[in-house]
């Protein structure tokens, strides 16, 4: 795995080399800004993995430079400010800021937000690549991508409805992993192109679990293959072989 590119912005030298130099000693590759205009010259010049984006930069606004850069770039951005109030939190989110970080912070906080931040990216991106892969088998069972068919243990065809299929591929694609409710709902999202838009809250998401588990668990109140990950989400807990057809 290639070592990720981060590009620190603070107008603050002290700050932004203190920064710089931390992530650096964890194994990061780090660029620095201090200006809108180096910001771009970065992005082009080359990949960018993430950016740390302080709110207050001089005359500028980091606020409306992470809107900017919205409008053209997918790349993750974690804002950092001295302003912690739940509205400039909420200010950055609405502009499409993956995390907010208040100033003053301990380092150790700012590099496991940026891993979390980066693991979140990568697991999506990774989700969006093996949901074509056309056969699953797992325990048994056999999901046929190209027919978009289930088959039981014993050659039975089962019959799933829309989302619990797009459910089901997640899982296949991401065996042994827990997954966060929000990770999977995001994922259903993209695996296929539809009207599926589950519910942000996680309890329809439970349900659909409910109806799935009903399906293909010998015992649904004690899941062998989709089970409960305490604190995190879901985990699918049995092997899974992968082929293309």
């Amino acid at each position: 795995m290639s070592v990720p590119t981060i590009l620190v912005v603070d107008d603050d030298m002290e700050m932004r080399q203190m920064m710089a130099q931390y992530l650096r000693k964890h194994g990061f590759m780090v660029h620095t800004a201090a200006t809108g205009r180096e910001i771009q010259h970065h992005i082009l010049a080359g990949r960018i993995e993430l950016i740390l984006l302080d709110v207050m930069l001089g005359e500028e606004n980091g606020i409306e430079l992470c809107k900017e850069l919205r409008r053209e770039q997918d790349v993750p951005i974690i804002l950092v400010s001295a302003l912690s109030a739940d509205h400039q939190r909420m200010s950055g989110y609405e502009v499409g800021a993956d995390d907010y970080i208040a100033k003053p912070f301990n380092p150790d906080l700012l590099l496991a937000r940026v891993k979390a931040v980066l693991r979140r990216v990568r697991r999506s991106a990774s989700l969006n690549y093996r949901r074509n892969t056309s056969l699953y088998s797992f325990a048994g069972w056999v999901y046929d991508g190209k027919k978009d068919e289930v088959l039981s243990p014993d050659g039975i065809q089962i019959a799933l409805s829309q989302r619990e299929t797009r459910l089901l591929k997640v899982l296949l694609a991401n065996p042994h992993v827990p997954l966060t409710r929000e990770e999977i709902t995001t994922a259903m999202d993209v695996t296929q192109a539809g009207d599926i838009n589950m519910d942000s809250s996680g309890r329809a998401l439970d349900v659909l679990v409910g109806r799935l588990r009903g399906k293909i668990e010998e015992n649904p109140k004690n899941p062998a293959l989709l089970k409960t990950e305490r604190g995190v989400g879901y985990i699918f807990a049995v092997d899974v072989t992968q082929t293309e057809i």
